[in-house]
C-alpha cells in the first residue's frame, strides 16, 4: 500500500505491507526505488512480516532536494520514517547502497536498529575510481525514451538478464519512470542526485562505522564475475567480517549464493526466517528463533 509522510523538510513515500512482528524496513540501492523488493514481499515476506519498503530521497516518489545527499541525511531520513510511524526500533535490511546505509544506520543509531540484514554492499567499491567509472550510467539516467513498451525492450536487452524475466520486477521498473502526456518516459533519479548520493557513500571511513557496530547481521552476497572483479576481493570482504564477527556475542552470518554454500557462517540461528519478538519484559529485546528457510529471489538493482 503506497503511503506518505513528512520529515526533514521532505514528502517521503514508502509500501507498506502488513504481517508479523518483527518489523523489516527494506532500504533500496542506488538508484532503485521501493518497488525493488517487490520479488521478497511475493514470495512471502509478507505477510509473515510486517514491511516498510522506503523510496530514498531523490528516488522514486519521494521528494528531491536540491541538495542533501550525505549518508547522514539518508539516515535522517529513515529515523524521521520511524518516527513519524512511532516505532521504537527494527530490523533494517538494505540492498547495495542500501546495504551501506543499514550499516550507517546501525553504527550511529544503535538504539532504534535491532539487526541488520545487508545484501551485496559492495563497500571495497566505494572509491572515487568506482564513482568515475559508473558517470555514463549516470548520464545515461538523463535520456528521453519514446515510449514504456521502447523502454522496458530495452532494459530486457540488458546482459544481466540474458534471457531471463520475471514479471515481478516489472512493477519496479514502472516506478522507476515518469510517463508525460506523449507517452514518452524518462527516469525519476536525476543523475546529480545518484552522483552526489555516490560522493556520500565515498566520504565516510566505513571501516571505523563497522567497529562501532553491536547489532547480530545477516549478509547476502551475489555469486557471479563482479566477485573477481573488485579489487580486493569479495563485495564484503573478509575484514569486514572479521570487524562484524568479533563485535557481538550473537555474531554475524554472511552467506553466498551459490550453490548453497556460505562464505562464513559462525551461528547456527536462522537470523531471516526465525526473527521472533520476544514477549519477556525483564530485558525488552527482541530474540531471535530457529525455523526452515525459504530461498527469496533477489533483487535487482
Amino acid at each position: 500500500m503506497d503511503r506518505f509522510i513528512r520529515t526533514n523538510g521532505l514528502q517521503l513515500h514508502y509500501l507498506e505491507h502488513l504481517g508479523g512482528a518483527p518489523l523489516i524496513v527494506l532500504l533500496p540501492g542506488l538508484t532503485a526505488n521501493a518497488h525493488v523488493f517487490d520479488g521478497l514481499i511475493q514470495a512471502g515476506l509478507s505477510p509473515r512480516f510486517r514491511v516498510l519498503a522506503l523510496d530514498l530521497r531523490g528516488r522514486g516518489l519521494s521528494d528531491a532536494p536540491a541538495e542533501g545527499y550525505t549518508m547522514a541525511n539518508h539516515a535522517a531520513d529513515v529515523i524521521g520514517l520511524l518516527d513519524a510511524l512511532g516505532i521504537e526500533r527494527a530490523t533494517i535490511a538494505g540492498h547495495s547502497f542500501g546495504g551501506l546505509l543499514t550499516f550507517y544506520l546501525a553504527a550511529h543509531y544503535p538504539a532504534r536498529v535491532t539487526r541488520l540484514i545487508v545484501l551485496d554492499a559492495a563497500m571495497s567499491n566505494a572509491t572515487p575510481a568506482t564513482r568515475a567509472a559508473i558517470q555514463p550510467s549516470l548520464d545515461r539516467l538523463g535520456r528521453v525514451l519514446p515510449s514504456w513498451d521502447t523502454y522496458l525492450d530495452a532494459i530486457k536487452q540488458a546482459p544481466y538478464f540474458d534471457g531471463w524475466w520475471d514479471p515481478a520486477i516489472e512493477s519496479y521498473f514502472r516506478a522507476d519512470v515518469r510517463v508525460s502526456e506523449d507517452g514518452s518516459v524518462q527516469s525519476r533519479s536525476h543523475p546529480e542526485v545518484i552522483g552526489a548520493a555516490m560522493d556520500g557513500v565515498i566520504a565516510e571511513d566505513w571501516q571505523a562505522h563497522l567497529a562501532a557496530i553491536r547489532q547480530p547481521a545477516i549478509l547476502f552476497q551475489a555469486p557471479g564475475d563482479a566477485l573477481a572483479e573488485v579489487e580486493h576481493g569479495l563485495l564484503i570482504t573478509e575484514e569486514v567480517l572479521r570487524h562484524l564477527i568479533t563485535r557481538d556475542e550473537r555474531p554475524v552470518k554472511a552467506s553466498r549464493r551459490e550453490d548453497g554454500g556460505d562464505v562464513d557462517e559462525t551461528d547456527d540461528t536462522d537470523l531471516l526466517s526465525g526473527m521472533e519478538e520476544d514477549e519477556d519484559e525483564d530485558d525488552g529485546r527482541e530474540r531471535i528463533g530457529e525455523d526452515e528457510s525459504e530461498a527469496a529471489p533477489a533483487a535487482i538493482d
